[in-house]
């Protein structure tokens, strides 16, 4: 069973400097339908002007992962945690008891279009921590590769695996789903069939009851997938 979350069906909210769609519930926006799917609780496209960012704000139990498709962000936190965010490159906060953290756009010039995702975490109270890592194109390119979770690259507290694929032209990756569990398919870019169903950048698709997901690209595309308990 597949049901699609259109791009245009999603949140919006729109502020001089940021432009968010909102897969889920979020901050002002509620969505009775679309609160969260199993652990997988937030999922923004943010788009930020130059120049500008989120201030300094607290979290706390939360898995948090960002990942960047175009231009560069940075984070820092009351940990001492601390990096610029490229694509290609995936971010990992725990949240845990709490943290304090700003993300900004440090060009002068061009905006940062990213994916800010929430897990809920296999517990509360976890220990904040932070980590950042670099996944070269050839990784990506062809088919799904685990870049986090419980036994990943980047390792989150839940039962929660997320994969990315960039796929070429005319190009296919599967991925098999094991009995009793779901996924959350997200297109970044480019166009797609997901076992027969169309989707653009920017849908997003529920699947459950399936026994393997086919993605075949119908021009250069860029996919993540939450393989879930």
């Amino acid at each position: 069973m597949l049901q699609v979350r259109r791009s245009e069906e999603r949140g919006h909210n729109k502020l001089s400097w940021l432009d968010t769609r909102f897969s889920f519930s979020f901050d002002q926006y509620y969505d009775p339908e679309h609160v969260q799917f199993r652990s997988l609780r937030v999922l923004n496209e943010d788009v930020v002007a130059p120049n500008q960012g989120f201030g300094m704000h607290p979290h706390r139990d939360m898995e948090i992962l960002t990942w960047v498709l175009e231009g560069t962000i940075e984070h820092r936190d009351n940990t001492g945690g601390r990096g610029v965010l490229r694509p290609g490159e995936l971010q990992h906060m725990t949240a845990g008891t709490g943290v304090m953290h700003s993300e900004a756009n440090p060009s002068s010039k061009e905006p940062v279009h990213l994916l800010q995702i929430w897990i809920l975490p296999e517990r509360k109270g976890l220990k904040p921590a932070y980590e950042q890592l670099a996944f070269p194109d050839k990784d990506l390119r062809g088919k799904f590769n685990l870049v986090a979770g419980p036994k990943a690259p980047v390792t989150i507290h839940q039962d929660a695996n997320l994969y990315i694929a960039r796929l070429d032209k005319g190009k296919e990756a599967k991925h098999p789903l094991e009995k009793g569990r779901h996924a959350w398919l997200q297109i970044a870019r480019g166009s797609v069939s997901v076992n027969g169903e169309e989707l653009e950048a920017g849908d997003g698709a529920a699947i459950s009851d399936e026994s393997e997901i086919s993605v075949k690209s119908k021009d250069s595309s860029e996919i993540l997938l939450f393989d879930l308990a």
